[in-house]
């Protein structure tokens, strides 16, 4: 028999395309054997119409690609699931990862920055060319401000711990925004009270504050759970995000819920600051994550459970995506695909299908611990003649 896949959209040799469904009708994806590798696992990729896109009615479906945009804002969202392989192999479960990295400033803030700037000049709270933000952030939410006030004429501060990589700080430079650096040990709450102090002290200054305001995981429930549906084909089983605000985990899992309630939300925090999980905040490495407090933002009831992943596996997994699966990203991705691999090793879960988030591009960390000895190595490269 042809392998199907030369005619279809599908992604492997092993399947046949389901029936199509009356509209909204949750249609379960067979999990078969691989013909072409016996003993391995798989999804088929359906066809899109097969399960059709179902959003609440205030969310925005995902759009398709529509020529040249009007300006680089129009470029965020709809980024590509992709499944893991190599470092998933003899895992239980599948495992599809979803790559922020590619959005236009290469992380998931891009999506919060937007949002948030944008429902606070609906609401009249900020001007152009006039009010000065001011945020606390552990860098990506700074850089994805930093791009949008840049295109919108905004004057930006932002307040973050020292521990942040040196990239981080001159890309945000290199936007226009100015930087106040807090003690690293204090971690978020120390870069949150200085930031509240400045907007006390400055002229038109204003705070949007990604850890409680709402339009962080409302863009989320209007955009990543639906592109995480629609991509799946309503299959996904189990969702696994890392919490640092929570917008995330919060808007995505919420969406997926109400889709469908049996989809497990599953959230990641670091080992040595399992504030989420009822232990007590303490230094971690896993930039981006575990703020060592509750975010407001943060709907703890959806959460099923809470992985802890301690900063040496994050970055341990981070490097391996980037050598055995091509994709260069973040700490926290690292932490993400951990924990998503300890929940597809369970037999609870044999046969399903786990969607994770990688937030950012790896780029951004290259003088950070996550690549330290090729820093080493690099120092030691000599001219050959």
């Amino acid at each position: 028999m042809p392998c199907p896949t030369l005619n279809s959209r599908q992604c492997c040799s092993c399947w046949q395309p389901p029936v199509h469904t009356p509209k909204h009708k949750h249609v379960r994806l067979q999990l078969q054997t691989n013909r072409t590798q016996p003993g391995v696992r798989c999804f088929a990729q359906v066809l899109e119409q097969a399960v059709p896109f179902h959003h609440a009615d205030s969310a925005t479906p995902p759009k398709p690609s529509q020529g040249i945009r009007l300006n680089a804002t129009e470029l965020i969202g709809s980024t590509p699931l992709v499944f893991l392989h190599s470092v998933v192999k003899g895992s239980l479960a599948q495992v599809a990862a979803k790559l922020e990295g590619l959005e236009p400033c290469n992380s998931v803030k891009d999506r919060v920055a937007f949002a948030m700037i944008e429902a606070a000049e609906r609401q009249g709270l900020i001007t152009p060319g006039k009010t000065v933000l001011v945020e606390p952030t552990s860098g990506n939410t700074g850089v994805g401000l930093a791009w949008v006030a840049a295109a919108k004429g905004y004057k930006l501060l932002l307040v973050m711990p020292d521990s942040m990589s040196v990239e981080r700080v001159r890309l945000l430079g290199a936007f226009g925004a100015k930087l106040v650096l807090t003690n690293e040990r204090e971690g978020m709450t120390g870069a949150i009270t200085e930031a509240a102090r400045l907007v006390q002290t400055m002229p038109n200054a204003y705070m949007l504050q990604q850890f409680e305001n709402p339009a962080n995981p409302q863009v989320h429930y209007e955009t990543t759970g639906p592109e995480i549906w629609r991509d799946t084909a309503g299959q996904v089983d189990i969702f696994v995000s890392g919490i640092g605000t929570g917008g995330t985990i919060t808007g995505a899992g919420k969406y997926l819920k109400e889709q469908n309630p049996n989809i497990q939300v599953v959230g990641v925090e670091p080992a040595e600051s399992p504030v989420i999980s009822g232990g007590v905040q303490g230094y971690h490495q896993i930039q981006g994550i575990g703020a060592g407090f509750i975010p407001k933002v943060l709907s703890v009831e959806l959460l099923d459970e809470v992985v802890r992943i301690s900063s040496n596996e994050a970055v341990v997994m981070a490097r391996r995506l980037a050598v055995e699966e091509g994709l260069l990203v973040g700490i926290s991705s690292g932490a993400a695909v951990a924990a998503a691999l300890a929940v597809a090793n369970r037999a609870e879960n044999k046969g399903k299908l786990i969607v994770t988030v990688l937030p950012s591009f790896g780029e951004r960390y290259l003088s950070t611990v996550l690549f330290s000895s090729l820093v080493a190595e690099c120092d030691q490269l000599r001219v050959h003649h």
